[in-house]
């Protein structure tokens, strides 16, 4: 991957600094000892908490990396010509820490997100807004001129509300990387916030991570640490309460209680893919569908309605493993490196058991970058999503997709005028495509403003279909059709209610396991 450093700090701008006067909100940071040890999850609990409680809350993560993405409803960018300005995008953790708070997600809340396409490079989002491809190396010394663009957007946060909950970004402890660290001790100290560090018991270790990071630390960062939970606890907490006074004795940071075992966690959208690694669930639907296991997947929580439902059976199948020749439905998820999924699909033999699964008369369904590579070709003339060059797609749909550096951000709420169902969702792509196939669109969409609108294509017969829409599974309506018409049952589920539910019972969990008082006076 090739960047051009100069031009691409060249392109960090931001609006200028809101004269907000002395900050009103209170703001409590929550790192980690490791990444993956529940801090977003912990993070929304606590924001449904205490918005129960009156209080306006607001999320914030200066820096975020992951493919799984949300469209803002708030942009850095003036209004076009032909409307207003486009929308902007943040971690997925964020918009949903943000309905945790019953407020519109925005750019401010995650400033700076990293959407990885290749082991040592990502897209830097900065406000929202696509900066460009940078290798890892850059990027350690390049943001440090990210730092006013995040403590400006961390003032707009806080000016709205009145206790801001602050997420870091894997372990407080890489003091390493403090130097250049935007996200955890040093933003700590340059947004002069109090810390409480999350330590994960399950995957044990936590005497030794939470006295570890004790060690590693400044004696200025220690001092700005005002206690520890622990996550994840199940069993006897009795017999690691001599644990806990270790700890203590050992760092002197007082121990601020424990979360238990939150079994219903797999009903909110996890942060990023570690969540797909783990071993799947005990197979329960007869509907069988496989979604191969992508390099760089991105928004895969398109796929948890139907993993909600009760008579669907969705297996991620993962490299090294072919797609299994009794499944119902072949989905292509998204991904942030189109060209490089299609070489991954074919060194994996994917594309074989693809080609046979469509012979038996099985279903494929693509979204988005799946949606692609089920053309003929994709191109990407410009090198945007990694060397420049085209890769010959799985020739399902007579598309062709050229990547282009414009991106499409945009919510769709429509309703589909063949099927009549309500179709709710996202667009967020960089790329056009154009082709014969797009003369049978998948939906027609109706927004009763713009008129109709034609959305991705299908095959002659139906069976492979495909679009750019995100979330499309997530309209109960549309869902229901599209269940009903691959042979499955169809159950009635609100999936939006699913997700208020899970979020008032996660509430309800901090609730019962924390002093939330306590935690609050923490709060400066």
């Amino acid at each position: 991957m090739t960047v051009d450093v100069d031009d691409l700090i060249s392109r960090i701008r931001y609006s200028a600094r809101l004269d907000t006067g002395p900050r009103r909100a209170r703001a409590l940071m929550i790192q980690g000892t490791s990444s993956d040890v529940g801090k977003s999850m912990v993070v929304a609990g606590l924001c449904r908490a205490y918005a129960r409680r009156g209080l306006a809350v607001r999320p914030f993560k200066a820096q975020n990396m992951s493919n799984n993405a949300a469209v803002a409803a708030d942009s850095d960018l003036p209004p076009g010509p032909d409307g207003p300005a486009p929308r902007g995008e943040i971690g997925r953790a964020q918009a949903l820490q943000a309905r945790a708070c019953g407020v519109p997600p925005s750019i401010h809340m995650n400033p700076v997100l990293l959407k990885p396409q290749s082991e040592i490079g990502a897209q830097v989002v900065l406000r929202g807004r696509v900066l460009g491809n940078c290798p890892a190396r850059i990027y350690h010394h390049m943001r440090q001129r990210l730092i006013p663009a995040v403590l400006d957007s961390f003032e707009r946060v806080a000016a709205e509300s009145d206790l801001v909950l602050v997420e870091g970004a894997g372990s407080g402890a890489e003091v390493y990387l403090r130097a250049s660290d935007i996200t955890n001790m040093r933003f700590a100290e340059a947004a002069d916030l109090p810390v409480v560090f999350l330590s994960d018991i399950d995957r044990g270790g936590t005497m030794a991570a939470l006295v570890g990071s004790y060690v590693l630390l400044s004696e200025a960062d220690r001092a700005r640490v005002v206690g520890y939970l622990i996550n994840k606890f199940r069993g006897d907490f009795s017999l690691f309460e001599p644990g806990c006074r270790t700890i203590t004795e050992q760092t002197g940071w007082p121990f601020l209680g424990v979360l238990r075992w939150f079994p219903g966690a797999d009903r909110l959208p996890a942060e990023d893919s570690l969540a797909l690694e783990r071993a799947a669930a005990a197979s329960r639907g007869k509907l069988k569908i496989a979604v191969p296991r992508l390099a760089r997947v991105a928004n895969f929580d398109d796929l948890d309605p139907l993993v909600a439902e009760p008579d669907v059976d969705l297996r991620w199948i993962q490299p090294g493993s072919p797609i299994p020749a009794d499944v119902d439905v072949v989905i292509l998820p998204g991904s942030k490196a189109t060209r490089s999924e299609l070489d991954l699909i074919r060194r994996e033999g994917w594309d074989i058991d693809i080609h046979a699964h469509v012979r038996r008369g099985g279903r494929v369904v693509g979204l988005c970058a799946g949606f692609q590579m089920l053309g003929r070709v994709v191109r990407d003339p410009l090198g945007l999503e990694g060397p420049p060059g085209e890769t010959a797609g799985l020739g399902l749909l007579e598309i062709e997709t050229e990547i282009s550096g414009d991106k499409r951000l945009v919510d769709i709420d429509a309703r589909d005028r063949l099927s009549g169902c309500r179709v709710t969702g996202y667009e967020m792509h960089m790329g056009r495509t154009t082709g014969a196939g797009l003369a049978r669109p998948w939906l027609t969409l109706d927004d009763g403003a713009d008129g109709l609108r034609p959305e991705g294509a299908m095959s002659a017969d139906g069976r492979i279909v495909g679009g750019y829409l995100h979330g499309i599974f997530g309209g109960d309506d549309f869902r229901s059709a599209w269940l009903g018409q691959v042979g499955a049952a169809t159950s009635g589920l609100d999936f939006e209610r699913r997700i208020e539910d899970a979020l008032e019972a996660l509430a309800d969990h901090c609730e019962s396991n924390l002093d939330l008082d306590a935690l609050l006076a923490l709060a400066r």
